[in-house]
């Protein structure tokens, strides 16, 4: 194939409409998704219940009973405990859900994941998570002011250390 100055300028222009047409649908035309006076409450984390029956300690007799190689001290089982979930915003409640755990033996963890419109302001949100089928209630729990600002995400996460963490918002 013959390389003439020609091919390299049609090339060049074929390349320049090409980024010129990216550029435009990169940037035209504006897409709101949400009103100017509207934000966006969103709870997305993945978390593993705790186990359903707490780890036993095996006897003397129950070790010597199993292969040398198969041995240790305690028996813990797989399955993990549902996690139920509430949300109330402003008194209401928004979001309740109970999510058993995945897996063929019910030892994953869930991923939850919950968004919504809500108007722009001060908000009151309760959270609350019972992740153990051993105790009556809610084992974690936050009650907290928020103010969201127009057209921004609260994003609702958990760490399993310190519970529920609120971002965004402002």
């Amino acid at each position: 194939m013959k390389r003439t100055p020609l091919r390299y300028l049609l090339q060049a222009l074929n390349y320049a409409v090409f980024m010129g047409l990216v550029w435009y649908f990169a940037s035209y035309p504006a897409i709101n998704l949400i009103g100017d006076d509207e934000a966006v409450l969103t709870i997305a984390f993945a978390h593993a219940g705790q186990l359903r029956e707490p780890c036993r300690r095996l006897s003397q007799e129950e070790l010597n009973e199993l292969a040398p190689n198969m041995r240790k001290l305690e028996d813990c089982p797989r399955e993990r405990s549902p996690v139920t979930i509430e949300a109330e915003l402003d008194g209401e409640l928004v979001y309740s859900e109970t999510l058993a755990p995945p897996g063929l033996f019910g030892d994953g963890g869930v991923d939850v994941f919950y968004s919504t419109r809500i108007d722009a302001g001060n908000h009151q949100v309760k959270l609350r998570m019972n992740d153990s089928v051993r105790i009556e209630g809610f084992n974690h729990q936050l009650e907290q002011q928020v103010q969201v600002a127009p057209t921004r995400i609260l994003l609702v996460g958990f760490d399993h250390r310190r519970g529920f963490v609120l971002k965004g918002g402002r």
